[in-house]
C-alpha cells in the first residue's frame, strides 16, 4: 500500500527558507516518478518539481527555479523540497505525489499525501 506523508510546513517570512519532507513506502523508486505540486486557495493545482524514475533527470517550474531544491535520501524513502527565498506567491498546500509524468512538469497523480501549508507573509 502506497503511504505518503508530508512534513515540514509553517509559516515563515518571505526571503526565508523552509524544508519540506515526504516519507514514501509501499513502492520501489524505479515504480513512479515522484515529487511535488501545490495549490493556492482559489488556483489550479500548480507542478512544482518532480524527478522522473528512469532518467532521474529533476524538473523545476519556473516560477521556483533556482529557489527550490529537490532530492531524495539515499534509500529513496523520504523525499524533500528545499525551499529557499520564499516570496507570498509560494504561499499554498504543498503536496507530495506519486504517478506518471505526461509532461515535464503535468503528473498524472496515482496517489498523494494529506498536503503541508506553507504560508509565506510578514
Amino acid at each position: 500500500q502506497v503511504q505518503l506523508v508530508e512534513s515540514g510546513g509553517g509559516l515563515v517570512q518571505p526571503g526565508g527558507s523552509l524544508r519540506l519532507s515526504c516519507a514514501a513506502s509501499g513502492f520501489t523508486s524505479d515504480q513512479y516518478d515522484i515529487g511535488w505540486f501545490r495549490q493556492a486557495p482559489g488556483k489550479e493545482r500548480e507542478g512544482v518539481s518532480y524527478i522522473h524514475s528512469k532518467t532521474d533527470i529533476t524538473y523545476y517550474a519556473d516560477s521556483v527555479k533556482g529557489r527550490f531544491t529537490l532530492s531524495r535520501d539515499n534509500a529513496k524513502t523520504t523525499m524533500y523540497l528545499q525551499m529557499n527565498n520564499l516570496k507570498p506567491e509560494d504561499t499554498a498546500v504543498y503536496y507530495c505525489a506519486v504517478g506518471v509524468l505526461a509532461s515535464t512538469l503535468t503528473l498524472r497523480v496515482d496517489y498523494r499525501g494529506k498536503g503541508t501549508l506553507v504560508t509565506v507573509s510578514s
